[in-house]
């Protein structure tokens, strides 16, 4: 497996994660999950709302850097 193909492989891995993340904190399986270990009110709204937008810059971030990785394979 070269650099370049490991980087590929890298990048989509934390697409991947950023819209795992995102899904888990829309869906409310962060907040049940959090609710069970006792964390209440306004910290659980923040906690989730901070996952939710760490989430989701990494799904912008690495998914630019696929889609400009797949960009520039298929002009080649």
């Amino acid at each position: 497996m070269s650099l370049s193909s490991s980087s590929t492989f890298g990048i989509f891995l934390g697409f991947l994660t950023g819209a795992i993340w995102l899904f888990l904190a829309v869906s409310g399986t962060i907040s049940g999950f959090l609710g069970l270990l006792g964390l209440t009110g306004i910290l659980l709204t923040i906690i989730n709302v901070l996952v939710a937008l760490c989430g989701f810059i990494c799904f912008l971030v690495f998914g630019l850097y696929v889609f400009k990785r797949a960009w520039h394979h298929c002009r080649d």
